[in-house]
């Protein structure tokens, strides 16, 4: 049977207070209206209406700055009401009803219908708050629904599929480089049927509501009085006068069922895990970070790396069987989250990792346990906290594409590391003897040094981090897009986009891999792209300068000054979901996560010591055969080198020492294979230290000395013959001329 539409008067929605909470304007009955069906063009009308009914100023802006242009309506009557505005935020924030999910692909393409399109690429699909276009205009994947006419009739429409409580609309303007769209104001309407709607009222006036400005500022519009139904139609009543009708929008409404006449949301969805799942500003994060360490103090430390521009530390909550201390043998990984501000799923993901290894530990949960006594863990839950109270403020869906994203000096931290892709390729492009030239701990050129230098108090702190600890993997944790990027993010000869691998490009693809194909979203076969790109096709996972280049990236300087591999994942097309997402997107990375940490096990592992004293050494470099990019070992002398099964030869020296070289396989099993080298100083190298010490040379030392000097003459001698052979041989042949 075909539900009334209802339109919830004051007294209804009294009967559910403790669910929903007061909505403190009542709304006048209105006159039904009809209107054509989906998929139907209107008849564009010959004129103009040159009166409409009052404008709603429930429109919440991010930024007041006006984009320009005149209405499309010049005689509309812009009369204000602050009172309905304001008791429809209230009542708005009292049902604090979440979105219906256009930006993050809840609500599928088929939801989605309008009166008219542009094209294909133009079309009701595209107009989700925040969808990002292509480069290029006309295309399949363009930037918002555009409707063919530029008339009063247009409409787009979402099919709740379920009866909704539907509280307010969130619109922005057209995404593109190259065109200025967007909706100045528009009516809503509400339809159980999708033909006969009724037009939201503002007491006894259909309302009006506020749009755009400019092209990215969502706007908030709340219904004066909520209603209930199944689709809700936006119907643009002036847009820029340079442009078109072109929107992106979200709906905002609770599911609710019928019950006993009055209606009800549907119940919170149970928190998986018994995590904290909403989201945390500076304070609630330090909270949350105090309340795991205080849970499982045996296997936590808080420590900070830094702090912000606005002076905001960078916590990190480090897990292992002995914190604060580095474990011979026992290799180190990172998670890093919030490089960008507005990314904001990376950062809540971690801290409900905090969360699950804290709580899985103590009940005994083998795989985590596992993690936390054979390897030390580092989870950084906000590189960029000053970027994320600013986008905090403004809430999951006002926040936009960009606010929040860079620092408070407007840098973006991704672009923010020393560029040593380009020092290490025109190093070896000049050099004689490519093998000769370092592939691994480039050093960080003296430019980004000095004081003047652009670089942010967060990447100067992240670097330190990097060099006092010797980690072997990790990931940056972002948001926008979801796809697994591995490096190089930059490219040769700074080309817009190239696939461009490191010697290392097997094993990252591996690592990738595992990443995605744990995720349940990215795993989904069925999904929807989320902006213009299709990654499937590359099975979810993409070098990141076949992307596009990103000279400075956090990744390549991990991997080019560092012994430490790292790729970075996007994990959501929404940068920052709604609070009642973050169940869901939990379920959806929870394996994903653990499973990505298991991987610093794989390839080999040993400690690299003294032949005589059993000393671990230090910096002594790892190189193996076929795999143009070295490591170093750690100050106890234990190094890790990841690598994909396989045999290998290894070789091994350090400065006084003599190199070691063996094979060494790595199996198929999820753990690194031991192997151990132990090198032979230098008579050379022992002479210095001897005569550091003023003591005695010891025969046996001589004689090798001796030796070993007696070699370095014939060999000197020799080629020096052979030079003077060379140039008599040349001064006979010219005298023979």
């Amino acid at each position: 049977m075909e539900l009334p539409l209802r339109l919830f008067p004051a007294v209804i929605l009294l009967m559910s207070l403790d669910r929903v909470g007061s909505v403190v304007s009542d709304g006048a009955p209105s006159n039904s209206t009809s209107a054509a069906p989906p998929n139907t063009t209107l008849a564009v009308p010959t004129t103009v209406p040159k009166s409409t009914p009052a404008v709603v100023t429930t429109a919440v802006r991010n930024d007041q700055k006006k984009g320009g242009g005149n209405e499309e309506d010049s005689g509309t009557d812009k009369e204000k009401d602050d009172t309905v505005g304001s008791k429809s935020e209230d009542a708005a924030k009292q049902l604090d009803c979440p979105p219906l999910g256009l930006e993050s692909l809840r609500v599928d393409d088929s939801q989605l219908q309008a009166s008219s399109s542009q094209r294909t690429g133009l079309g009701a699909h595209r107009g989700r708050l925040n969808i990002q276009s292509g480069i290029e205009d006309g295309d399949i994947y363009d930037g918002a629904w555009c409707a063919e006419h530029k008339d009063q009739d247009q409409w787009y429409e979402v099919d709740a599929i379920h009866l909704t409580l539907f509280t307010g609309v969130i619109l922005q303007g057209r995404s593109s480089i190259w065109s200025w769209d967007w909706v100045q104001s528009y009516k809503v309407l509400l339809s159980n049927d999708s033909i006969k709607w009724e037009t939201c009222m503002n007491g006894t006036k259909e309302a009006v509501f506020e749009g755009n400005r400019d092209t990215d500022t969502p706007v908030l519009g709340l219904l004066p009085v909520p209603g209930a139904a199944r689709f809700l139609r936006i119907n643009p009543k002036s847009w820029y006068i340079n442009g078109s009708i072109c929107l992106r929008a979200e709906i905002l409404g609770c599911r609710v069922r019928d019950a006993a006449g009055g209606y009800f949301p549907e119940t919170e969805p149970t928190l998986r895990d018994g995590l904290d799942f909403r989201h945390h500003n500076y304070q609630d994060m330090r909270k949350l970070m105090k309340a795991v360490n205080e849970q499982c103090p045996d296997i936590t430390r808080i420590y900070s790396i830094g702090k912000s521009y606005n002076g905001l530390k960078l916590y990190v909550m480090e897990f292992s069987d002995n914190p604060g201390k580095h474990e011979l043998g026992e290799p180190e990984f990172r998670y890093v989250a919030g490089m960008h501000g507005n990314e904001v799923l990376g950062r809540e993901l971690v801290l409900n990792l905090m969360q699950y290894m804290c709580r899985e530990y103590k009940r005994g949960n083998q795989r985590i346990v596992r993690l936390v006594t054979e390897t030390r863990i580092h989870l950084l839950p906000s590189m960029n906290p000053d970027g994320y109270e600013t986008a905090y403020e403004k809430g999951s869906e006002l926040s936009g594409w960009g606010l929040g994203r860079h620092t408070v000096e407007w840098i973006d931290l991704n672009h923010n590391f020393p560029d040593l892709n380009n020092i290490l390729w025109d190093s070896q492009e000049l050099a004689a003897d490519k093998s000769k030239v370092p592939n691994h701990y480039i050093p960080i050129p003296e430019y980004y040094t000095k004081e003047e230098a652009i670089v942010a108090p967060e990447t100067r702190a992240v670097i330190s981090w990097m060099q006092d600890i010797p980690f072997v993997l990790g990931a940056n944790l972002h948001g926008g897009e979801l796809v697994v990027v591995y490096p190089y993010d930059c490219t040769r000869d700074w080309a817009p986009k190239e696939y461009t691998p490191t010697p290392d490009d097997s094993f990252f693809r591996w690592l990738s891999t595992v990443y995605a194909s744990t995720n349940l979203v990215l795993a989904d076969p069925a999904r929807r792209i989320c902006h213009w790109e299709d990654f499937q096709r590359t099975n979810n996972i993409v070098n990141g300068g076949a992307w596009h280049t990103v000279p400075g990236s956090m990744s390549d300087f991990s991997y080019l000054h560092t012994n430490c591999f790292e790729v970075t994942v996007e994990l959501s097309c929404d940068k920052y979901p709604h609070a009642s997402e973050l169940p869901a997107e939990w379920d959806n990375n929870k394996e994903s996560l653990v499973v990505y940490m298991e991987q610093i096990h794989r390839g080999i592992k040993g400690v690299v010591r003294d032949k005589l004293s059993r000393k671990g050494i230090a910096d002594a470099i790892v190189k193996v055969e076929d795999h143009n990019h070295d490591i170093r070992s750690a100050m106890d002398g234990d190094y890790w080198r990841l690598l994909n099964p396989g045999e290998y030869q290894v070789v091994v020296w350090a400065e006084g020492y003599f190199p070691s070289m063996r094979r060494c396989r790595v199996g198929m099993e999820p753990r690194a294979t031991a192997c151990d080298f132990s090198l032979t100083k230098t008579p050379v190298q022992r002479l210095k230290e001897i005569r550091a010490r003023g003591g005695k040379i010891p025969q046996d030392l001589q004689l090798r000395l001796r030796a070993l000097r007696l070699r370095k003459l014939r060999v000197t001698t020799k080629t020096l013959n052979q030079r003077r052979e060379k140039q008599q041989q040349q001064q006979r042949e010219r005298k023979g001329v």
